[in-house]
């Protein structure tokens, strides 16, 4: 449990009640770690920047097996069952649910954030966000979530059979949109500082670019759509220096998708947006029919998901684990840590 800023420690805490109607208690969970992770464990996503407050459990990458089901559910969700957890539910009154587009809902609430997340033994949740998927290793199927963020992106960005599309950022986010535009049958390019994580987009069949200069590598991004530009430019790191190439190297009439996240501002000319006519483009969660795409994506493509985790820890070590996600970025695509 995370029991204020930069303090996680193993505590004992009570067991889920039995599930009532509409319930799932879910164990033997896997968790991924990701930004927002870190970004609440230093302090920086609090109640005021729409995160949570402390004590809280951690985790929203998750995925287990049922234990224990409640009246009403899906048959489907029987007790072994491996599933993943949707780890967003919405309000369904504020704007963007009346929108239908509830996954930007103004009152969300995350688990591992808002409430109790998975880094814990048991967990209860309510049955629709609980997604049955043929993968007995809970390590990849907790790999649902970050893959639905590429799901969500893709659809964002319209992006159709032949494209070019270049991603900014092969971590496990950029890997995930690489992996979505690909399967669309589009052309991708990732670049990345770190040339070793460019050979698993390059295995998705991607071409990989490592990044000099922000003025290189526009040239060569927009070069290598053939002169006019980039139809589609994805931002996948939050970097300023990233956003300002990825609105510099899109086409006239293309589309600029940021996905990444940060608190940082970013230097943009305005003349960009109107001379080249851009469509701008922000991708935060996804909804329950979006998360469902991604767990079949995590179904058909199990060996690549696998290769985005890079260390496993033990639950009794996530104290370690977080610390050493945090404390070594350039070694670490996605550290997992796995429950009891």
């Amino acid at each position: 449990m995370t029991q204020a800023v930069g303090a996680m420690e193993l505590v004992d805490v009570p067991e889920p009640p039995q599930p009532g109607p509409g319930q799932v208690v879910v164990g033997g969970m896997a968790v991924g770690i990701c930004g927002s992770d870190y970004h609440f464990f230093s302090g920086h996503l609090t109640e005021e920047a729409g995160g949570g407050r402390f004590p809280r459990i951690q985790g929203h990458e998750v995925a287990g097996t049922v234990a224990a089901v409640g009246e009403g559910c899906d048959p489907a969700l029987e007790p072994g069952r491996p599933v993943a957890l949707h780890p967003l539910s919405a309000c369904g009154t504020c704007y963007p649910c009346r929108a239908g587009r509830p996954n930007t809902c103004d009152n969300f609430q995350l688990i591992g954030i808002h409430v109790d997340g998975g880094l814990q033994e048991l967990l209860l949740m309510p049955a629709d966000q609980v997604f049955p998927i043929d993968e007995e290793d809970p390590a990849i199927g907790a790999m649902a979530e970050p893959i639905s963020i590429g799901v969500r992106a893709v659809q964002r960005a319209r992006i159709e059979p032949g494209e070019h599309v270049v991603v900014l950022g092969a971590g496990p986010i950029g890997q995930s949109i690489c992996l979505l535009a690909r399967e669309r049958d589009a052309h991708v390019l990732v670049i990345d500082p770190q040339e070793s994580r460019l050979g698993l987009s390059r295995e998705m069949g991607a071409e990989g670019l490592a990044w000099t200069t922000s003025q290189e590598v526009v040239q060569r991004a927009r070069e290598w759509a053939g002169g006019e530009g980039v139809p589609v430019a994805m931002d996948a790191t939050g970097v300023p220096q990233a956003v300002r190439a990825a609105v510099d190297m899109a086409a006239s009439a293309g589309r600029v998708v940021q996905v990444g996240m940060s608190g940082d501002e970013v230097s943009l000319r305005v003349g960009s947006f109107t001379e080249k006519e851009l469509d701008m483009l922000g991708v935060c969660c996804c909804g329950g029919g979006e998360f469902a795409e991604a767990v079949a994506a995590v179904e058909r493509n199990a060996g690549i998901v696998r290769r985005l985790i890079s260390h496993e820890f033990e639950l009794e070590r996530a104290p370690e684990a977080i610390d050493f996600a945090m404390s070594n970025p350039s070694e670490v695509m996605k550290v997992v840590i796995r429950g009891a």
